[in-house]
């Protein structure tokens, strides 16, 4: 009974949610979609002819937003889930943790050894899949930004930028000094269309040491 009454209340602000109806209008699979595109308005994250890797990017709506905004890029998108395909986007299955995958990307973009890094750009939008329990949920999410973070560090070239998802919680100063000492520039930012009720903010990195 309690799981369908918190169903019907998703299945309402769904209804009631302003990006979500502009979601559909534009051709976007989700209303995450603004988040990013206030981000690139703000921070300049994108222009022509770059290399992107999208983390965790099913069920596709960042992928398609830079598609559409990047003339002659080179983009990849990888999560554990596949998603309809997307013209000029290439999918990786599977973790990006994960040494054999790593190794796909690097032969991607014709990297021979991790540290040698050709990708301009990186962003995610990945989180955990809650428990119920606030700590727990904070602590492993958490984990997931720093290890994209590392990660992107590792693959980006010199000046490259990152963007991920970020929640308040226990690691937030750790993954913000983290962020400090790779990057030259880095801000936290709430966009408009992030949820009034959501832990969620994003980290915005630019210029890889």
């Amino acid at each position: 009974m309690k799981k369908n009454k918190i169903s019907k209340n998703w299945i309402n602000k769904q209804r009631r949610d302003i990006y979500v109806r502009k979601s559909k209008i534009d051709g976007y699979r989700s209303r995450a979609v603004y988040k990013l595109i206030e981000i690139d308005e703000k921070f300049k994250i994108f222009k022509n002819s770059i290399s992107v890797v999208d983390l965790g990017g099913s069920p596709g709506s960042w992928s398609q937003y830079s598609a559409k905004k990047i003339k002659n890029g080179n983009i990849l998108s990888i999560d554990l889930k596949p998603m309809e395909k997307i013209e000029n986007i290439k999918q990786i299955i599977g973790n990006f943790l994960e040494p054999k995958v790593q190794r796909k990307i690097l032969e991607y973009f014709g990297v021979q050894h991790i540290n040698k890094g050709k990708v301009d750009v990186v962003i995610s939008d990945m989180s955990e899949n809650t428990t119920g329990n606030k700590n727990l949920d904070s602590i492993s999410s958490g984990e997931l930004c720093k290890e994209a973070l590392i990660f992107a560090s590792h693959v980006l070239k010199k000046n490259g930028h990152f963007v991920s998802k970020i929640f308040m919680g226990s690691s937030f100063n750790e993954i913000i000094s983290t962020a400090r000492f790779y990057f030259k520039e880095t801000k936290v930012f709430k966009p408009l269309a992030s949820r009034k009720d959501s832990k969620e903010s994003f980290i915005i990195c630019k210029n890889l040491r």
